[in-house]
């Protein structure tokens, strides 16, 4: 070895794998299929939801088989591993993530997700699973539940803290032998009961000890790895029975937001654990569930004013997170939870920190991220997961459960690869959620049957273009179809370039700019008027594809 060459660490990094074990048993008998008894959730609660469930356990799989395969041991889990914290769905994760440690010698480093666990007592979880014969049957973990024909399953439950990290403990969460070093901000000790802070209700009614489960790992030397648990669960005002859900603000919403006013103690630990890398040479990464700086880099507000009620909106991290991170030393740090992939930036004067957002296996684009990284430097580089075969078996048990229930017909369900497969559920989701959530009624209404050269053509929505002006292929192109093209690119950020494709791309591009520089917004009516924010924040995402790179290099 050179006398100035560093050691190299090589991780993985997987976020948001929501996680359902298929062929659980959560209460009933299932469907059989071939040598297997698949326990599926329904397309129908698919096709609304931001993510694919019963493609999760094959897709983390197979990034498990691809981290394998390059023969890297150090996995991170970014939070939100399984689907909603279900005891089965946790307890089952927990098998096949030791059974790679077993045959690959594979460590994994766990962080939770709003999704894994909730507050100090957990919460009840509720899913409509498939039958035979396509109907559906309601499973949940609630007891009290008056729905009719429900089943009740305790597997269904999802724990609280610290009963929720119990399956997955030897992932991280505690102390293990082959450790070199291990801490948490409360210290060596890793029993639950030594890592507590205080919360109080602003009526000063509800009092709680709550266990923060963020720790430090040296797994080889010279190698930190910061682990931040940036859930929070606020006490809201009021009397609740004991248990209650409704106790708290559920931390999907609260993020690093809340932990500035509720986690103090987690910035001090980071300054002090920033330091003490510095002095002793160690490389260190960061990362929580939760972005430190918007992963959109909406700095011009399109969000907010397309979709005010948007969740997005509610999760955006505020300014003075990312000035508060760099205060304690962070100059690098990477997050989940939004399900995008993108690299984000704050800086004062010299100095910055980026924001590394991971996308997820379970939604558009599907990837995780591998990490080459020595003293103050790292590559990071997304292994894309859409080439993965899709299983046969279940996407004939969707078509059954179209057919059966007299649904729409989606097009993910004629896909040809995974890939295909998420980028048509986009679709579905602009269809079954986003346009009737999100949109305004009167614009969706007006546009939601056109097609790309009714829309340009249309004095509702543009100041009409000339016939001969309007391409030919856009008379046979529906709007619906650009929208979902939109929600692609936004999410597939370093991604967006190659995925959504330079034809794709180039009409994004085409369409925007002409309703960009047609029209003035406000001039032709409300419609019109929102349809040129949208139009501007196309351009935006269009050059911040172009703009990215897929491999990246970082000092810190």
């Amino acid at each position: 070895m050179r006398e100035d060459a560093r050691p190299q660490y090589a991780l993985a990094v997987i976020s948001d794998a929501h996680f359902h074990e298929i062929e659980g048993d959560y209460g009933i008998a299932g469907i059989k299929a071939g040598n297997r008894r698949l326990t599926l959730q329904t397309w129908a609660h698919s096709r609304e939801s931001t993510r694919v469930y019963n493609e999760s356990a094959p897709a983390l799989m197979a990034a498990l088989d691809e981290v394998a395969a390059r023969g890297i041991r150090h996995v991170v889990l970014l939070g939100d591993y399984t689907d909603d914290g279900q005891r089965e769905t946790t307890h089952r994760l927990a098998q096949r993530l030791s059974d790679y440690e077993t045959r690959f010698g594979t460590r994994f480093y766990a962080l939770p997700g709003n999704h894994d666990l909730f507050g100090p007592s957990g919460r009840h979880q509720s899913r409509y699973f498939l039958r035979p014969d396509g109907s559906s049957i309601r499973v949940t973990s609630d007891d009290r539940d008056s729905a009719p024909d429900s089943v009740v399953s305790a597997a269904m439950f999802c724990e609280g803290y610290p009963d929720g990290l119990a399956p997955m403990a030897r992932h991280g969460y505690f102390r293990r032998p082959d450790d070199l070093f291990w801490e948490t901000p409360f210290g060596t000790d890793d029993r639950p009961e030594r890592r507590t802070y205080e919360v109080v209700s602003e009526d000063g009614l509800n009092r709680y000890r709550l266990m923060d489960a963020s720790y430090l790992v040296e797994p080889e030397p010279g190698l930190w790895l910061l682990m931040l648990d940036a859930n929070v669960f606020e006490p809201r005002n009021g009397t609740f029975r004991p248990g209650s859900k409704r106790a708290f603000i559920d931390s999907t919403a609260a993020g690093w937001n809340a932990v500035l006013r509720l986690k103090p103690f987690l910035l001090a630990w980071i300054s002090d654990v920033t330091a003490r890398a510095k002095a002793s040479g160690k490389t260190l990464l960061a990362f929580s569930h939760y972005p430190a700086i918007d992963p959109l880099e909406d700095q011009e507000g399109f969000e907010q004013a397309l979709f005010p009620s948007s969740p997005v909106n509610v999760r955006r991290p505020r300014t003075d997170v990312a000035e508060a991170l760099m205060a304690a030393g962070l100059s690098l740090h990477f997050s989940g939870h939004w399900h995008v992939d993108g690299i984000s930036e704050h800086r004062i004067g010299e100095h910055r920190l980026t924001n590394i957002a991971l996308p997820s296996p379970v939604a558009f684009p599907p990837a995780f991220k591998l990490i080459t990284a020595e003293a103050g430097r790292a590559t990071v580089a997304p292994v894309e997961l859409s080439q993965l075969p899709l299983d046969q078996e279940i996407m004939e048990l969707y078509r059954l459960e179209v057919r059966a229930n007299g649904l729409s017909y989606d097009e993910a369900l004629s896909a040809s690869d995974y890939g295909s497969f998420l980028h048509h559920h986009v679709r579905s989701l602009v269809v079954h959620r986003y346009l009737p959530r999100e949109w305004p009624k009167d614009v969706v209404e007006t546009i939601s049957s056109m097609s790309l050269a009714d829309l340009c053509s249309d004095p509702r929505t543009a100041r009409p273009m000339e016939a001969k002006a309007i391409p030919d292929a856009w008379r046979h192109i529906p709007v619906i179809d650009l929208i979902a093209d939109w929600y692609c690119l936004r999410q597939a950020g370093t991604l967006g370039k190659r995925l959504i494709g330079p034809q794709a791309l180039d009409r994004m591009r085409a369409i925007a700019t002409v309703f960009v520089d047609a029209q003035h917004g406000a001039e032709r009516g409300a419609t019109a008027a929102y349809l040129n924010v949208f139009f501007r924040s196309m351009l935006f995402y269009v050059k911040r594809a172009e703009r990215l790179s897929e491999t990246n290099f970082f000092e810190f």
